[in-house]
């Protein structure tokens, strides 16, 4: 966490830019920020996506992943790098190695039984696209409510509000796709 906030600030003060106007930016307070420069806080990962897109990088790049740099398009499954991990013990990981022209993030969630994806997906321009591997998830988009099985995909317009939830006693699995934007 310590070398996430070093990231953040060295790439931040590359651009001259104040810690105010970062913040005015992301849309959270200069001590959240600041907190977040100094390892006091982790950012929720869309806190962290507008970090990265205010800065003009990757989350993959703030998170350190540039300093393995691995043109390998492969990714075996023991080497996903973990991102961070919720209250309810949903953890996430990145499935894909740096590279500053990509479009998209693609992330594995794991969801313990009872896990939610509080902290991890809020309405921001963009798309998702979600996969569901193991497990049985309830997604609610806006007012509606899809239940997925294994096999299952959904693809929306990440603006309107959505969450998932494990209502299940067993774990889950789920393939994120997100962009930030339209591509």
């Amino acid at each position: 966490m310590k070398r996430l906030g070093e990231r953040i600030k060295r790439k931040r003060e590359s651009f001259k830019m104040q810690l105010n106007e970062l913040a005015r930016r992301v849309g959270v307070t200069p001590s959240a920020l600041s907190q977040i420069e100094n390892a006091k806080a982790f950012p929720s990962i869309i806190t962290l996506k507008a970090i990265a897109e205010a800065l003009h990088t990757t989350v993959g790049e703030l998170i350190g992943e540039n300093e393995t740099l691995n043109n390998n398009p492969l990714i075996r499954y023991d080497d996903k790098k973990f991102v961070k991990s919720n209250a309810s013990g949903t953890s996430l990981y990145l499935l894909s190695h740096h590279d500053p022209l990509k479009q998209m993030e693609t992330y594995l969630l794991t969801f313990k039984a009872g896990g939610n994806s509080e902290d991890f997906f809020t309405e921001h321009p963009g798309q998702e696209f979600c996969h569901l591997l193991k497990g049985e998830l309830v997604l609610k988009l806006e007012d509606l409510t899809y239940r997925l099985l294994p096999g299952d995909s959904i693809y929306y317009n990440s603006a309107k509000v959505h969450s998932i939830v494990n209502e299940t006693g067993k774990p889950a699995e789920m393939l994120w796709i997100s962009t930030s934007g339209p591509l």
